[in-house]
């Protein structure tokens, strides 16, 4: 008889999102009375820049002739030289050297956070940021590493807590030495970013005892502050203890389109092996590679005009960030992010619950949000909002908001 992987048997209900879906359709059903203004899921609103719209008419009719009809991509690491030429010299630019091998072309970022699990051993030890992106611990949960869920945290991983009172970035660990380490910045949830200083701590430290850190920089494009690192290899030394996750979902709008990069330097080599050819051997096993079609369309994104255009996008949404933060923070809310990235964190008024405080939102201004306790034990007491709806959308919400703490 076939035995199936335990692991999975473990893990508490269903993930966040489909769960504020299902609490949400069961609202809608019952005719609200004003409509519903979703600032829950990330999940952007404005469309596809015109340099990445005709790149992709241009690759589509490409495909249909056959002379520059393209199948399987048989190119270094799965993606075109074009993509990862474009991928470097976007880092170069901006003052990190990378070689574009290191690149691996993927279909987002929250794949490759949670596939990246496949060429590390079930028996490293575990850290998360907490609050933090579901998709770390969920994936270590299914693999093995996480131990058991006890009602509020897995046994065997190592919180890191991100409070008001440390700013929202997470002090060294003091009882275990985890050997992987997961880092965002500008941070999903809370929309705080690390500065240099911070993560330099991090990289001394995962080089002194052999760990590894794993950044997700998803949301670099969103960084407004000049003193804000937009890549992790900006630290010196990191390049032998990290990995980065990119994507172009919110930078560029492709949450449809799927296409995201992570970077894994050949320095970064770990019981005598390189953690850049054991991803190299992963991917060219289980992964057939990104469409042409998408690699043109993320091409077209370091252009130019690309670049001008996507300006414009996150301008839009930091706008909204703005709009969002400043009307709560007015109605007495106490707020944070928003500044560095698109998203805003909301402390709930009078210690109210997040799922209660979730549940008063839906119910009484019809505005969707996510509850942080769906982030882990340091996330109840707050409300995640996102910056993607529309601007009318971003003050209608906040608008309603306001009206109901008064």
């Amino acid at each position: 008889m076939v035995r199936i992987n335990e692991n999975f048997t473990k893990l508490p209900g269903g993930y966040l999102f489909p769960e504020i879906g299902r609490r949400t359709k069961a609202f809608a059903a019952q005719n609200p009375p004003m409509p519903l203004i979703r600032m829950g899921i990330g999940d952007v609103t404005l469309p596809l820049a015109p340099a990445v719209i005709e790149a992709m008419h241009k690759a589509t009719e490409e495909m249909g002739h056959k002379e520059t009809f393209r199948g399987y991509c048989e190119e270094t690491c799965g993606a075109y030289d074009f993509i990862r030429f474009a991928i470097r010299d976007d880092y170069k630019a901006k003052g990190v050297t990378i070689d574009d091998d290191e690149i691996f072309v993927s279909d987002g970022a929250k794949s490759d956070c949670g596939n990246i699990g496949d060429i590390f051993s079930v028996d490293n030890v575990v850290a998360v940021c907490d609050p933090v992106y579901p998709v770390y611990v969920d994936t270590n949960a299914m693999a093995g590493r996480a131990g058991d869920y006890d009602g509020e945290k897995w046994t065997n991983l190592v919180y890191l807590p991100c409070t008001a009172e440390n700013d929202f970035f997470p002090s060294l660990p003091t009882d275990r030495v985890p050997d992987i380490i997961y880092i965002c910045s500008p941070n999903n949830p809370t929309g705080t970013a690390a500065t240099k200083e911070q993560l330099k701590v991090w990289v001394h430290y995962a080089n002194e005892h052999g760990s590894v850190i794993l950044f997700d920089s998803a949301y670099e494009a969103f960084i407004s502050e000049p003193d804000i690192p937009h890549s992790i290899y900006e630290v010196e030394g990191a390049k032998t203890c990290a990995i980065e996750f990119r994507s172009f979902s919110k930078t560029a709008g492709f949450t449809g389109n799927r296409c995201a990069y992570t970077v894994i330097p050949k320095a970064l080599v770990r019981g005598g092996v390189s953690l850049r050819d054991m991803w190299n051997r992963r991917q060219g096993t289980k992964f057939n590679g990104v469409p042409y079609v998408i690699q043109r369309a993320a091409e077209a994104t370091f252009t130019p005009e690309g670049q001008a255009q996507i300006k414009q996008s996150i301008d839009y949404y930091l706008n909204n960030a703005k709009v969002i933060r400043e009307g709560l923070s007015a109605a007495g809310l106490t707020v944070y992010g928003g500044v560095n990235a698109p998203y805003i964190w909301c402390r709930t008024p009078d210690g109210v619950g997040s799922w209660d405080f979730f549940d008063t939102l839906l119910h009484k201004a019809c505005v969707v949000t996510t509850p942080g306790a769906g982030f882990g034990p340091s996330g109840e007491g707050y409300i995640r909002l996102t910056a993607f709806s529309t601007l009318e959308n971003t003050k209608e919400a906040v608008e309603r908001i306001a009206a109901i703490l008064h």
